[in-house]
């Protein structure tokens, strides 16, 4: 018998009429969209509140001096969350062949890399350009973290340590997270959907590729806040999630990465998400 998640708050229309399919299972509702035969499923997650960053006794937090401040944070709104990064199959069928895939690690079922936030905003125009009801954006760096703890509160939606068999990283660099067990450097990407999903049925928060976000960086707040969506203005962007060349203190659910939104590298990535 399928345990199936809960929900308490549902979306104001399921299915869309954008949907090619939809359902329930155990990590809640989902839909897909398909383009040319390239199908991404989106994960509903309900509003809620959550406390963002990592209190001050967590191993390895703030390892780079980035601000990890742990404050509640409130999301009125629920929103969808794409399950997977972007992979280089539906990247080459948007960008058609204009754009050439960039990804140094080639495959159709890995995450497209070596994207710029400027990049990923381009696939996004042309992505909403070809169905405007999908409403794509960036997730903001709160719904990213909150979508990535799935109502976890530990350094990791896993618990309180990775190895490689959950987290495609660098197992050896320079240490193993907390003094744990040393674990595979694959030294390259792998699949979107090779690793296990959090509770959410999200794949690949941790790890694989960085992440881009919507927010400029900036310090967080002591106080509560509700619904952030970071400084108004800023000189570098946000990513989250570590990579397959970070160590597993960049991998932790309260880590941030900043970068300014030309800066391309062959560990960086996106992940879809919808205005609801």
């Amino acid at each position: 018998m399928i345990n199936l998640r809960k929900h308490t708050v549902f979306p104001e229309e399921f299915p869309e009429a954008w949907a090619s399919d939809w359902g329930e299972d155990e990590y809640g509702l989902w839909m897909a969209f398909t383009y040319k035969g390239v199908r991404q499923i989106f994960r509903w997650c309900e509003p809620g509140t959550f406390l963002m960053g990592s209190p001050t006794g967590e191993p390895e937090r703030e390892s780079f001096g980035l601000d990890e401040t742990q404050h509640e944070v409130t999301l009125t709104r629920g929103f969808w969350m794409a399950d997977t990064p972007v992979t280089q199959a539906l990247w080459t069928v948007v960008m058609g062949k204009d754009y050439q895939n960039p990804s140094r690690f080639q495959g159709e079922d890995r995450p497209v890399e070596n994207v710029s936030w400027d990049d990923a905003q381009t696939f996004i125009d042309k992505m909403n350009g070809l169905k405007a009801e999908l409403k794509l954006c960036l997730p903001t760096e709160a719904q990213w973290e909150y979508a990535c703890r799935a109502g976890t509160t530990t350094p990791f939606s896993w618990g309180d340590q990775i190895d490689s068999s959950l987290v495609n990283f660098d197992g050896n660099y320079p240490y193993p997270y907390n003094n744990g067990q040393r674990s595979e450097f694959r030294e390259q990407t792998v699949d979107v959907k090779v690793m296990p999903c959090n509770d959410w049925g999200l794949y690949q928060m941790h790890g694989n590729v960085w992440e881009w976000c919507l927010n400029w960086f900036g310090d967080y707040p002591s106080e509560s806040v509700t619904d952030p969506q970071g400084p108004q203005s800023g000189d570098r962007r946000v990513l989250r999630g570590g990579s397959w060349f970070s160590g597993g203190e960049d991998c932790h659910s309260a880590y941030r990465n900043q970068y300014v939104s030309t800066y391309r590298n062959v560990d960086t990535g996106f992940r879809l998400a919808r205005n609801h």
